[in-house]
């Protein structure tokens, strides 16, 4: 096996499919973000609805119902990856610790990745030597090979998965309640239903290009479970209504 191409040929392979896989992932994400607002402040609007309150109170009680899931979500968001990131840099001083005490130790380890991936033990040794004529670089490739982490991204930035959260949680969550606003009893609530069901239909067809199903039965499935949700509090609030009246 060549030492000079084949490393450098897996290596561009492999960041193309972790790029393909990040995309995806990405997508994933955004989908399911925007689909927790909009099937939760769909119930909660239809649970407050079918209580015949005013629809006054249900735009509040939507819009609170808005700021309080996507602030939620923000900072769960932000408390996953910040501990993610200190975790992973917990392990890369961990490494850096074993790289200074024992760097023999560390080298010969990584010789037996680079066998287990394929390479002979010749190559194997004659890349982990060249790696280890520089610290950083020790580190580095320590790091990416035995923990399988990125030195350079450690979990992405908190703040930003934070603030991404947020405004996707938040998009979501506009549909069921924005009827509200220009129109109040059965009409918002018609309304409602309908433009929550456009958004339902859209993030079901988007989630069909990550699950392998048709883009009618991923809308279909994915309207049946918002508007079965939508229906329980519905009836919830409607029997909770009645019975305080």
């Amino acid at each position: 096996m060549s030492l000079d191409a084949s490393p450098t040929s897996a290596a561009g392979q492999d960041g193309e499919t972790h790029r393909k896989a990040g995309g995806g992932n990405a997508l994933r994400a955004a989908v399911l973000g925007a689909n927790d607002g909009l099937v939760s402040n769909l119930s909660l609007v239809m649970g407050v609805a079918g209580a015949e309150v005013s629809a006054r109170n249900v735009l509040l009680t939507g819009l609170a119902g808005l700021v309080a899931g996507a602030c939620s979500m923000a900072m769960g968001e932000w408390l996953s990856v910040n501990s993610s990131r200190e975790m992973t840099q917990r392990q890369i001083d961990g490494e850096a610790k074993a790289l200074e005490a024992d760097p023999n130790r560390e080298k010969r380890e990584l010789v037996a990745i680079y066998v287990a991936k394929g390479l002979d033990e010749a190559d194997a040794s004659a890349l982990a030597d060249k790696l280890f004529q520089s610290k950083d670089a020790a580190l580095d490739t320590l790091a990416r090979e035995e923990l399988g982490v990125d030195p350079e991204e450690l979990g992405g930035s908190a703040w930003a998965a934070a603030i991404s959260s947020f405004c996707l949680f938040a998009t979501g969550a506009i549909f069921p309640v924005a009827p509200f606003i220009f129109a109040s009893g059965g009409p918002a609530v018609t309304a409602s239903l309908v433009l929550s069901g456009i958004a339902l239909a859209v993030i079901g067809a988007v989630t069909a290009r990550f699950t392998g199903r048709t883009v009618l039965f991923s809308a279909g499935r994915q309207l049946l479970i918002g508007y079965l949700a939508a229906a329980i509090t519905y009836g919830v609030g409607r029997l909770i209504g009645v019975t305080v009246s």
